[in-house]
């Protein structure tokens, strides 16, 4: 058994046994009977999301703000762990949907799947087969097979999607590459972005889109049996068919069991898990014939146009109080954003923008100085190199 498989069942283990210490206060007894009978917990609450929205043209809305990135890009692994350690199952999920949301057209067309909350569905079931979604009230703060090292083991993961080194450019050239999703920026292995559980999304999903294309493109496969071994491959590695339904029994179709759980009981939008070796009132959804719940919607390959991908905002280097143009007043923001942070917030887009000085750390001194420079003639572009 590999030590990624090996962590999931001592985590589903885990679960059964933790289950039967929390507290009345965690679960609403209305939907949960007896210990025995457990197959979800945590409780129900209100969306987050306007619900007038039209979810299936519109998405959610991302109504907690999230950016490309969840965490400060200069931040240390321990700390970007304790802001994703801290999230609730219900911001674990809506970070899931920003992210699907963005990519809705690609991930629609690749997937043959019209309907988005099946699509939040399947994906809060993967997140569930993978690292229980909020167990233990971890938020995404969840790794496996790490003992090895830094990068080493192809099968390291981290994030609700337990999403794998291999999914991130420049990671071990050893490791079969996964760059067959143009449509998708492909985020470079480092600890910042592989511990954000934004960037964890991103690329957990870009992976299911990567066997995907194999499984469309090389196997030849249709309908349901692209995701279903699209799974299998995020799994094993591997998502050519399998001779026996064994091979789909514990992931793929278990998640299929636990994403129409989320789906049909009401649970995409609260505090309510639910996790592989639960039994109970689960057993409904462990049909042979439960990947009729996906449709028979076909998979493409079809060309999706730009227009119709979310961009990841591009950065206007230097413009951190977003005007359209750079001046002394973004030398000022992003001074008195570093010395008073609680007054004074850049948006997204201004965090993106100010970020001109060793891009990608975050922001610092460095970079006002180097809107400074720019103002002043001193340099003749942005970011400062």
């Amino acid at each position: 058994m590999n030590k990624r498989r090996f962590f999931g069942v001592i985590t589903a283990a885990a679960m059964m046994v933790s289950s039967l210490s929390i507290s009345a206060g965690d679960i609403d007894t209305s939907i949960v009977a007896s210990a025995d009978e457990w197959y979800c917990a945590g409780n129900t609450c209100d969306p987050l999301h306007d619900t007038s929205r039209d979810i299936q043209k519109e998405g959610v809305g991302n109504p907690l703000g999230f950016g490309e990135r969840n965490t400060p890009a200069n931040a240390s692994t321990a700390e970007i762990r304790a802001i994703n350690h801290n999230m609730s199952v219900q911001e674990v999920k809506y970070a899931l949907y920003k992210e699907i949301d963005e990519h809705w057209d690609l991930i629609s067309t690749r997937l043959g799947q019209p309907e988005r909350e099946k699509v939040y569905a399947l994906f809060l079931g993967l997140g569930s087969r993978e690292s229980t979604l909020g167990e233990g009230k971890i938020g995404s703060d969840h790794e496996t097979a790490y003992e090895d090292g830094w990068g080493v083991n192809s099968a390291h993961a981290y994030g609700t999607l337990q999403t794998a080194v291999t999914a991130f450019a420049d990671c071990d050239p050893k490791f079969m590459p996964e760059d067959n999703v143009p449509e998708m920026f492909q985020y470079s292995f480092t600890e910042s972005n592989f511990y954000d559980c934004i960037i964890s999304n991103h690329m957990g999903i870009r992976k299911i889109l990567h066997f995907a294309e194999i499984c469309i493109n090389e196997e030849g496969m249709h309908g349901y049996q692209v995701i279903r071994n699209s799974l299998k491959g995020f799994n094993t590695g591997w998502c050519y068919m399998a001779e026996d339904d064994g091979a789909y029994k514990t992931y793929a179709d278990e998640i299929c069991s636990m994403a129409q759980f989320y789906y049909y009981e009401g649970h995409l939008y609260d505090n309510v898990f639910t996790w592989t070796s639960a039994g109970g009132n689960m057993e409904k959804y462990r049909t042979a014939d439960r990947w009729d719940w996906w449709g028979d919607t076909e998979p493409s390959m079809a060309p999706v146009t730009e227009s119709n991908i979310s961009d990841i905002p591009k950065a206007v280097y230097g413009d951190a109080n977003c005007d359209g143009k750079v001046d002394i007043s973004d030398f000022i923001l992003i001074k008195q954003t570093l010395s008073a942070p609680s007054k004074y917030k850049l948006t997204e887009q201004g965090k993106i923008n100010a970020d001109c000085s060793g891009s990608g750390d975050g922001i610092t001194d460095a970079d006002a100085m180097a809107v400074r420079k720019y103002i002043l003639g001193m340099i003749d572009t942005l970011p400062e190199v």
